[in-house]
């Protein structure tokens, strides 16, 4: 009895620290995050046409497709987001349509994946 004890402990412990590990992985890529460079793309030097983009910091991830016409973002439309409790953040693009530039300011509560989608955007207009 005390042996199957000591194996379901033990099982118990690892599981433990696998989870607090996990946390201690994701947390540091969120905070990460907020900190890191939004680089300004120069839009009208870019040909026109639809340009795919994404940027993944787990556990917020992101593709975007970018549409580019005389020289402007016609249009962002979201692939892919896995974004948690960051739905919110979705409008972000409507900034960037908007203001014609990426480093916009992020939405108010969802800041980890309005970061996300900026970068999602900021691989597809330098992919071209």
């Amino acid at each position: 009895m005390k042996k199957r004890w000591k194996i379901l402990l033990g099982i118990l412990a690892v599981i433990v620290t696998a989870a607090v590990g996990m946390m201690m992985f994701l947390q540091t890529n969120l905070n990460n995050l907020v900190n890191v460079e939004i680089n300004q793309v120069d839009i009208e030097s870019i040909e026109e046409g639809d340009y795919i983009g994404e940027y993944s910091s787990p556990p917020v991830t992101a593709e975007v497709q970018v549409e580019v016409r005389d020289g402007k973002i016609k249009d962002i439309v979201i692939l892919q987001h896995d974004h948690g409790q960051g739905e919110s953040a979705e409008v972000i693009v409507d900034s960037v349509i908007a203001e014609q530039k990426i480093d916009v300011d992020s939405i108010s509560g969802a800041t980890y994946s309005s970061r996300v989608i900026l970068k999602a955007i900021e691989d597809a207009l330098k992919s071209e």
